[in-house]
């Protein structure tokens, strides 16, 4: 059986929307010890999952799904793999977190209908060079996604 190789750490950022991945978190396709593992880097950005405003009294945003939903929006930044394959993935690793049958088809069934759109964003987001990893660590709990995503002033690097 498939296997999420360690627990996800994360830190969350001051929209409430975004999460910064403070290690790396790996799952491996298929069966543990594949060789086939998708490794999503520390300072990965997420917003778990991209569910509609609308239906997040019935599917929130972070559920039993969070996991397979990082692996997910990660294979989507990355395009490594094919948009299927990545899909899928999300699939098997709903699977692997014991999502029910039903939850696990819908969300599927979302992201094979409608995930085109994240895909094409995602593709020109890449093209542009913007960046899918902060680039620090947040500081505070007030720190914003343009925060991490620019450098410390010289004397916030600074130990005290």
């Amino acid at each position: 059986m498939s296997q999420f190789t360690k627990a996800l750490v994360v830190s969350p950022l001051a929209d409430g929307r975004t999460w910064v991945l403070l290690e790396p978190f790996s799952y491996d396709v298929g069966v543990e010890g594949s060789g086939n593992t998708v490794t999503v880097p520390v300072l990965f950005m997420t917003d778990f999952a991209s569910i509609p405003r609308p239906l997040w009294s019935i599917f929130p945003q972070w559920g039993r799904y969070g996991n397979a939903a990082v692996i997910h929006d990660f294979g989507y930044r990355d395009q490594s793999r094919a948009r299927a394959e990545v899909d899928r993935i999300f699939r098997e690793a709903m699977g692997v977190l014991g999502v029910g049958p039903v939850t696990r088809y819908i969300l599927y069934s979302g992201v094979r209908w409608f995930g085109w759109i994240a895909w094409r964003h995602d593709r020109q987001r890449k093209a542009r060079g913007e960046a899918m990893r902060a680039v620090h660590l947040p500081d505070k709990a007030t720190d914003t996604r343009t925060q991490v995503l620019e450098p410390r002033p010289a004397a916030a690097a600074e130990p005290q």
